[in-house]
C-alpha cells in the first residue's frame, strides 16, 4: 500500500527513477493507466511510483526496462540502488560493503543472519517485530533482505564465515515448519565452499570460557583488504575501522570460533535439529 509519509523520506535512487519513468512515460504519449497495462500494473500503482508514495519493486523495474528502457538498462541498473534505498536508515552505508566484501565473519547470538534467513524465516521475524510494521513495508524489508543473497553466488567470490549461538538454531520463529525449512536451508549452505558455519553450543561456558558474551558481530574484508568491524545494537549501527580496536575484535572472534563446533559437526547438530521438526 502506498503512503504519503513515503514522499517525504523516499531515497535518492527512488526519486531518480521515478523522474525517468515519468519523463519516458510522457515521451511515449502513454497515460499512467497506458502504462500500467502494458507493465501488468495498475494506474494508482504507476501513479505511486512516480509520485514516491510506494519505491518501484523489482519486478516493476524489470517491466519498465522492458517498455521504457530502449535497450539501455537504466532500470535493470536501477534495481540494487532502489532496493538499498528500502534498507533502514542504519544499515544502508554497510549494506553497500558487504555487497562488494572479499570476507566476511559473522557471529549471531539472537536469530539467524539475515544472508541466510529463509524467505519465510525473515517475513515471520520482520513482520514479529517491534513496533509493529505495516505489511507493505515488511515486504519490502522481505524482497531487500533476499536481494543480499546474491552475495553467495557473486564473482569474484566472497568468503563467509558465520558462528550462530545453538539457541539461535533452538529458537523457534514463525512456526516449526517454517524453522524446519530454515534449518535445512542452513545446512545447503553450510556445504558451500565459499562458506564455513559453526555452531557455538549451548554448553560451552561449562569449563568457565564464554567469548561470546559481549554480542553479535560482523567483521568485513573490503576489496581494499581494509578490516572493519560492524555492530548494530537496538538499531542503532556502529561502523569501526580503528585498526587496533578492528584488531581486539579479531582476536575476540577467533576465540568465539575457537569454541564452536567444528564445520561437520555443526552441519550434524543442523541436520539433527531439521529432524526433530519433522
Amino acid at each position: 500500500m502506498a503512503r504519503a509519509e513515503n514522499k517525504e523520506t523516499a531515497g535518492p535512487a527512488t526519486r531518480l527513477v521515478a523522474e525517468i519513468a515519468k519523463m519516458l512515460r510522457e515521451q511515449m504519449g502513454l497515460t499512467q493507466e497506458e502504462l500500467g497495462a502494458k507493465i501488468g500494473f495498475s494506474a494508482a500503482a504507476v501513479s505511486a511510483m512516480e509520485t514516491c508514495a510506494q519505491p518501484a519493486s523489482d519486478e516493476m523495474l524489470v517491466a519498465l526496462e522492458r517498455v521504457l528502457g530502449h535497450g539501455l538498462g537504466i532500470f535493470e541498473r536501477a534495481r540494487s540502488y532502489v532496493r538499498i534505498d528500502k534498507y533502514p536508515a542504519q544499515f544502508k552505508n554497510y549494506v553497500l560493503l558487504e555487497q562488494r566484501a572479499v570476507g566476511l565473519c559473522l557471529y549471531a547470538t539472537l536469530v539467524v543472519h539475515g544472508l541466510f534467513q529463509t524467505e519465510a524465516y525473515a517475513r515471520a521475524l520482520i513482520g514479529g517485530g517491534y513496533p509493529p510494521l505495516p505489511e507493505h513495508r515488511v515486504e519490502e524489508l522481505v524482497e531487500a533482505r533476499m536481494a543480499r543473497k546474491a552475495l553467495f553466488d557473486r564473482e569474484p567470490v566472497a568468503l563467509i564465515e558465520v558462528v550462530l549461538e545453538e539457541s539461535v538454531l533452538r529458537r523457534t520463529i514463525g512456526s516449526p515448519e517454517v524453522m524446519r525449512d530454515q534449518l535445512l536451508h542452513l545446512a545447503e549452505c553450510a556445504k558451500r565452499r565459499n562458506v564455513t558455519l559453526q555452531v557455538l553450543p549451548l554448553d560451552c561456558g561449562l569449563l568457565g570460557e564464554y567469548a561470546g558474551a559481549r554480542g553479535e558481530m560482523e567483521m568485513v574484508e573490503t576489496p581494499d583488504h581494509d578490516h572493519l568491524v560492524y555492530l548494530e545494537p537496538q538499531d542503532e549501527s556502529l561502523l569501526i575501522s580503528d585498526p587496533a580496536k578492528v584488531s581486539a575484535y579479531a582476536q575476540r572472534y577467533a576465540k568465539i570460533r575457537s569454541q564452536a563446533l567444528g564445520p561437520r559437526e555443526s552441519l550434524g547438530l543442523i541436520e539433527r535439529l531439521a529432524g526433530d521438526r519433522e
